[in-house]
């Protein structure tokens, strides 16, 4: 078994739409446990946070999510952000590399919107998941049993709905980082 400081973290990312909190809280909570955490987008530069509808901070992009490999992280972590992931889903190299990431059977957490993306990457069939409300019938479309529960791990996916869920998120994803993704689906 190794500790988080002996990890790297992959956060995904559209050009801007991101719910500022959902990406800087797990952020904080990967660095601080001392993995790396490196930031991955479409396109390089710089990418538009927001808190709810209103801009809040930008940050650089670490890597084009082109140009990134599975076999370099030991986790993904995908914010929400209405416009975010929405975007994403539109990328086909962002909708490869998410599914590339779940095939992996390493950890992926998706907090609020962002498992719009893990329905166009086709992982979410037969999986228990959760995410923002509006997107369960989305979810249980695409093959998913939708839960109201503030995180769900089923195998390698982690799942929340929203901001107020990043305590337990967080926790689930550090959890997943130290000992690996869960064996079990719930």
């Amino acid at each position: 078994m190794t500790s988080p400081t002996d990890k790297t973290v992959a956060f995904l990312v559209a050009k801007e739409g991101i719910e500022r909190v959902e990406l800087t809280e797990p952020w904080k909570a990967v660095t601080d446990s001392g993995a790396r955490a490196v930031l991955l987008s479409p396109e390089s530069g710089e990418v538009q946070t927001f808190d709810h509808l209103d801009k809040a901070e930008t940050r650089p992009v670490d890597q084009t999510v082109s140009s990134a490999s599975v076999d370099d992280f030991d986790a993904l972590v995908l914010p929400g952000g209405v416009a975010n992931p929405d975007a994403l889903r539109t990328d086909a190299d962002a909708v490869a590399f998410v599914r590339d990431f779940v095939a992996s059977g390493k950890p992926v957490a998706a907090i609020c919107h962002a498992p719009w993306t893990l329905i166009e990457a086709g992982v979410v069939s037969g999986r228990t998941v959760t995410s923002w409300p509006s997107l369960q019938t989305d979810l249980r479309n695409a093959g998913a049993e939708w839960v109201d529960e503030q995180v769900v791990q089923d195998g390698n996916l982690i799942t929340s709905r929203n901001p107020d869920d990043l305590p337990s998120f967080n926790a689930a994803l550090l959890e997943a980082l130290t000992h690996g993704a869960a064996s079990q689906t719930a």
